[in-house]
């Protein structure tokens, strides 16, 4: 994909692209289906019987294919912050790690303009490792130096505030609450600037003053690199850090534009 020179983007969640737009995440016409292992048949059903069927013909009967989205397309430019929002079961998770390249397609095609990075409460750092350890390995994993890493070190433990009550930083994941610890992911993916950078649900956690720190630094994250996808169940998370919605339901796209057109259509249609 051709890279045009980046331009300078504002400091809030209105348009941020100024001049002409850089594509950065294509979607196009994504399907998505996996699969669903352990779903059993009960004893002398039809369910029974079409299992036998099944096995006689060399298939696996406790296998669901689950067609989690369902024909998306959309473009992401350089600059921009989405916000992917849906009720439970929509696809928005899913469609995140298809874009981060951990799902492949059923069919359709993703295209990216850099390495995607994927930020989730569910990021692999070692529970039996420190806090400390993690950071030096979470940035080794996204391909920050040494370093780099002792010299950021300070600022991604102070910006997770998790030493606030403790040497916390010292002590195994495993002792951490879950919001401590998704503050520590989001702090070392944080650190670093992304041509992609997805977050899902990482602002739920941690109390408010975090939160704030956290939007700030998508806004710096949008100006110092690429675009910020952000799957969040608040409202108000998506108004303070996207200029842009995607909403998908039932895996479909039923809405893409500006943040308070779609939030607005979305609190109409749910009620919040």
């Amino acid at each position: 994909m051709a890279v045009a020179e980046q331009q300078p983007v504002a400091s809030g969640p209105q348009p941020a692209a100024v001049g002409p737009r850089v594509p950065t995440v294509i979607v196009d016409d994504v399907h998505i289906v996996y699969k669903v292992y352990g779903a059993g048949t009960g004893k002398g059903s039809a369910a029974t019987a079409l299992a036998r069927l099944v096995r006689r013909r060399g298939g696996n009967p406790n296998v669901r294919r689950v067609h989690a989205v369902k024909g998306v397309t959309f473009t992401a430019y350089r600059g921009e912050a989405i916000g992917i929002i849906g009720s439970n079961g929509s696809g928005k998770s899913t469609l995140l790690r298809s874009i981060a390249g951990l799902l492949p397609p059923e069919s359709g095609k993703i295209f990216t303009d850099g390495q995607p990075s994927l930020l989730g409460v569910n990021a692999a750092l070692m529970n039996d490792l420190t806090g400390a350890t993690n950071v030096l390995l979470g940035g080794l994993a996204m391909g920050m130096t040494q370093e780099e890493i002792r010299s950021r070190y300070k600022g991604i433990v102070d910006f997770s505030g998790i030493n606030d009550k403790g040497d916390f930083i010292s002590l195994p994941m495993r002792t951490y609450s879950s919001g401590m610890a998704a503050r520590l992911r989001f702090s070392i993916a944080a650190a670093k600037n992304h041509d992609v950078l997805l977050i899902d649900e990482a602002l739920a956690t941690g109390d408010r003053q975090f939160q704030k720190r956290s939007e700030a630094r998508i806004r710096e994250l949008r100006k110092e690199a690429g675009t910020v996808f952000l799957v969040s169940h608040s409202n108000s998370a998506i108004r303070d850090t996207c200029d842009r919605v995607v909403w998908l339901e039932k895996g479909e796209l039923l809405m893409d534009g500006p943040t308070e057109e779609v939030l607005a259509a979305y609190e109409a249609h749910t009620g919040k």
